[in-house]
C-alpha cells in the first residue's frame, strides 16, 4: 500500500531486449514431490501483505509453515512518516523506509505470539549478479518469519513511479535505497531483467510450496481524476500501479524459475500460486466479519507504530501514517476485504481408474494429476503432468453427458514487459473417453479481445446442459458475464456478451430440475442472474435477486429437489450465511464463517470465522479441525452413497482428503 504517484497503466508498453522460453503446454515432466511446506508473499510495499493477503497468511503462519517475504520497494514514498496531529516534518526517505521495516518486525513477531520488540537477526544476502539485499529473521519454537528487502526507490527521480516504470521502459536502471540503520552501506540498481532473475533466484534459492502475489491484472476502473488521486490508484485501473508491476515481476520470475528448473529434463518445482485484489477492496462491499475483521486490523496496530514507543530503531517505530485505528477508519476500506484474483475450485476431483479418485490441480503453474494409492483411503500417489501452463490456479470442470471430464483453465498466453505482448486465454483440457487420457490443449480465446482488456478477464465456470452443449461463462473486461457454447457435436460458437449489470468474479452455475441453466454473481447490491427461458434458448440477464442482504462474496447454487434452485451465500460483513429458497431469504444457522462457499448435492462446503473447513449436509455439521491448512478452492464431491468427500491442497501443495 502506498500513496498516490504519477499515473501508469498496467504492464503493457514498447520490443523487449531479451524474452524468456516459451511455456510449454506439453504434459509428460518430471515433478518435484519432496519438498517442505513454505510460503514466499512477492510485495510491492511493507504493509502489502497485512492489507490483502492476511487473514491466509496469518493461517499459514499459525500452522507452523515458514514464511519468506520479498518486498520489492524501498516503501519510502515521499519520505513522510506522517504523525497524525503534529506538524508535518521534512522528508526523509531513508528513515521512513527504515520506520516500515521496524513496523514489520513489529507486526510479524505479533504475529508469532513474541514481545513486539523481539531483536531480530538482520544480515545481507548475495543475490548475485552484484545485487544484494538486507535480511530480516526471526524465528520462534519451530515457526519462522524472514523479511527480504530488495529497497528498489519508489520513483525514478522524475516524478514517474519505479517500479512500473521498470517494467515499462528498456532503457531505465532503478536505483535502490539504503534505509536508515540497515547493514548495507551502498545503493545498488537494477535492470529489468536483473529483477526477474533475482525473484528467479530466490524462488530456487527457498523453493516455496505457496507463492502469494498482487493482482497482475487490475480491473479497469473509469475514475475522475480528483477521485483517483483520492483513491491512490493508478489511471483507468483500481490499484497501485506499483502492486501491479510487483504482481508481473513475481509472474514472469515464477515462469522463468519453472523454465528454468525443468530445462534439460529436470523437475518441475510443485508450488501453488494464490494472487489477491488489492485497491479493488474501495469498490465492492466488503467480505470480512467483524470477528475476523478485528484480528486482521490488529495485526497493523504494531505495524503502523507510535513516536512514543522505544523500540530501538532511531529512525522510527513504524509507519505512523496507519498507526491506531486507521486502517478501520480509512474512508478506502482497503483492509475490510481480502479478496482472491483468481476465485473458484483449486482442485477438481473426478473417477480414476479401478474406482479411486483423481485429484486435478494447478502445480508449478501446470496441471497436475494424483491418482488415490489402491487399499489406501486418503493416500495419494505420485503427480502427473498434464501441461498446459503457465495457467492460473482456479479451474472450472464440466463433464459431459457421457461422462467425459472437460477442465478449463485461464492461461498466460503471454507475459513480458518493454512493449512485449501480455496475453490472457481460456484453454481446455478434455478426456478422450470417461476416465481415460485427455486431448491436446485447445485454446477458447478471450471474451475481451482488446490489447489490454483481454487482460482482465475471469475464471471459467462451465456446466453441461441436458441437451449435451457445454455452457462456458467468463468475467469479461466489463465487470459484466460472457458465455461460448459447444454444441453437442463438439462445435463450438463465438464468445456473446450476456449483458447484466456489473458482478465480481467468482461465478456459479446449475442446471434445474427443468432443464434450464442458470448462472449466478455477486453484484454491488445484490445476487445477479441469468437463466434460459426454456432449455436449449439462450440465456437472458434476469431480475437481481435482492431477497436477502447485500452479498459479500460469490454465491454458490444448488439444483434443489422441488425443481427449483437454492442459492447460498455470505453476506456484505456478516459471519451469517444467507439461504435463499424459493425467493425467500433466511440465515442459515450454526455456519458462520467467512469466505467462498462451494456446494453440491445437499451438502455446503464453507470455512468457520477461525479459517477452519465446516461442511454442513441435510443430518450433521462437520468442521475439519486436524490435518494440513486447506488452501482456497476445495473441492467438495459426493461419493458412494452420498457421502462427501473434500479434496484440497496443502501449504506443501500436495493433495488431502477429508471424508467427514
Amino acid at each position: 500500500m502506498a500513496a498516490a504517484g504519477a499515473a501508469l497503466t498496467a504492464c503493457s508498453v514498447p520490443a523487449p531486449r531479451r524474452t524468456d522460453p516459451a511455456p510449454d503446454p506439453a504434459p509428460g515432466r518430471p515433478i518435484s514431490t519432496g519438498r517442505r511446506a513454505l510460503l514466499m508473499q512477492i510485495l510491492a510495499h511493507p504493509d502489502d501483505d497485512l492489507y490483502f493477503m492476511n487473514p491466509d497468511t496469518r493461517r499459514a503462519l499459525d500452522a507452523g509453515t515458514p514464511l519468506v517475504c520479498v518486498y520489492l520497494t524501498a516503501g519510502e514514498a515521499d519520505g513522510v512518516n506522517k504523525i497524525p496531529g503534529r506538524a508535518r516534518p521534512a522528508p526523509d526517505r531513508a528513515a521512513y523506509s527504515s520506520s516500515r521495516h521496524q513496523g514489520l518486525r513489529q507486526a510479524y513477531a505479533t504475529l508469532l505470539g513474541l514481545e513486539k520488540f523481539t531483536p531480530w537477526e538482520i544480515s545481507v544476502a548475495d543475490l548475485g549478479d552484484g545485487h544484494r539485499a538486507e535480511v530480516n529473521t526471526l524465528t520462534a519454537g519451530t515457526r519462522q518469519v524472514e523479511l527480504v528487502f530488495l529497497n528498489t526507490a519508489m520513483h525514478t527521480g522524475r516524478h514517474r513511479l519505479g517500479l512500473p516504470s521498470l517494467w515499462q521502459d528498456r532503457r531505465l536502471v532503478l536505483r535502490t535505497v539504503v534505509a536508515d540503520g540497515s547493514p548495507l552501506r551502498r545503493a545498488g540498481s537494477y535492470t529489468y531483467d536483473g529483477l526477474i532473475d533475482v525473484l528467479a533466484g530466490l524462488l530456487e534459492r527457498f523453493r516455496p510450496t505457496v507463492v502469494h502475489t498482487l493482482d497482475p491484472d487490475p480491473d479497469i476502473q473509469h475514475s475522475t481524476e480528483a477521485v483517483r488521486r483520492a483513491d491512490s490508484e493508478q489511471q483507468g485501473y483500481s490499484d497501485h500501479a506499483d502492486h501491479t508491476a510487483a504482481a508481473c515481476f513475481a509472474w514472469a520470475a515464477m515462469i522463468r524459475w519453472v523454465a528454468r528448473s525443468s530445462g534439460d529434463g529436470g523437475r518441475i518445482p510443485g508450488f501453488a500460486v494464490t494472487s489477491f485484489r488489492g485497491y479493488y477492496n474501495r469498490h465492492w462491499p466488503k467480505n470480512l466479519p467483524p470477528g475476523v475483521l478485528d484480528e486482521k486490523a490488529a495485526a497493523l496496530v504494531p505495524y503502523g507504530g507510535s513516536p512514543e514507543w522505544e523500540c530501538g530503531n532511531p529512525a522510527g517505530c513504524g509507519d505512523y501514517n496507519v498507526g491506531g485505528d486507521r486502517p478501520l477508519t480509512n474512508r478506502k476500506g482497503w483492509v475490510r476485504s481480502t479478496r482472491h484474483r483468481y476465485p473458484g475450485p483449486r482442485t477438481v476431483v473426478a473417477d480414476g481408474p479401478g474406482g479411486r479418485l483423481a485429484a486435478y490441480a494447478v502445480a508449478g503453474l501446470r496441471l497436475v494429476r494424483w491418482h488415490e494409492t489402491p487399499g489406501a483411503d486418503g493416500v495419494w500417489g505420485p503427480p502427473d503432468d498434464l501441461g498446459g501452463g503457465p495457467l492460473a490456479p482456479a479451474l472450472g470442470p464440466a463433464t459431459t453427458g457421457d461422462g467425459r471430464l472437460l477442465l478449463f483453465g485461464l492461461r498466460f498466453a503471454a507475459l513480458g514487459g518493454h512493449g512485449a505482448d501480455n496475453e490472457r486465454e481460456i484453454v481446455l483440457l478434455e478426456q478422450k473417453a470417461p476416465g481415460g487420457g485427455f486431448r491436446a490443449w485447445r485454446g477458447l480465446g478471450t471474451p475481451s479481445p482488446g490489447r489490454d482488456e483481454g487482460r482482465r478477464i475471469g475464471v471459467p465456470v462451465a456446466v453441461t446442459a441436458p441437451d449435451g452443449r457445454v455452457h462456458l461463462f467468463v468475467r469479461n473486461a466489463e465487470k459484466g458475464l460472457s458465455t461460448r457454447v459447444r454444441e453437442a457435436d463438439r462445435t463450438w460458437g463465438g464468445w456473446r456478451d450476456l449483458g447484466g449489470g456489473e458482478v465480481q468474479d467468482g461465478l456459479s452455475a446449475v442446471v434445474d430440475g427443468a432443464g434450464r441453466v442458470h448462472v449466478y454473481a455477486a453484484g454491488h447490491h445484490a445476487v445477479h442472474h441469468w437463466t434460459q427461458d426454456a432449455p436449449g434458448t439462450g440465456l437472458t440477464a434476469r431480475t437481481q435477486i435482492d431477497a436477502g442482504p447485500v452479498p459479500g462474496d460469490a454465491p454458490a447454487a444448488l439444483p434443489a429437489a422441488d425443481g427449483t434452485v437454492d442459492l447460498f451465500y455470505r453476506g456484505q460483513a456478516r459471519a451469517g450465511t444467507t439461504a435463499v429458497r424459493a425467493g425467500a431469504a433466511t440465515p442459515l444457522a450454526g455456519f458462520d464463517g467467512y469466505g467462498e462457499l462451494a456446494a453440491a448435492g445437499p451438502a455446503l462446503l464453507g470455512r468457520t470465522t477461525e479459517g477452519l473447513l465446516q461442511l454442513r449436509t441435510a443430518t450433521r455439521h462437520s468442521v475439519r479441525s486436524q490435518g494440513p491448512v486447506a488452501l482456497d478452492g476445495a473441492a467438495l464431491r459426493l461419493g458412494d452413497e452420498g457421502r462427501p468427500v473434500v479434496v484440497g491442497l496443502g501449504t506443501d501443495a500436495l493433495p488431502w482428503t477429508w471424508r467427514p
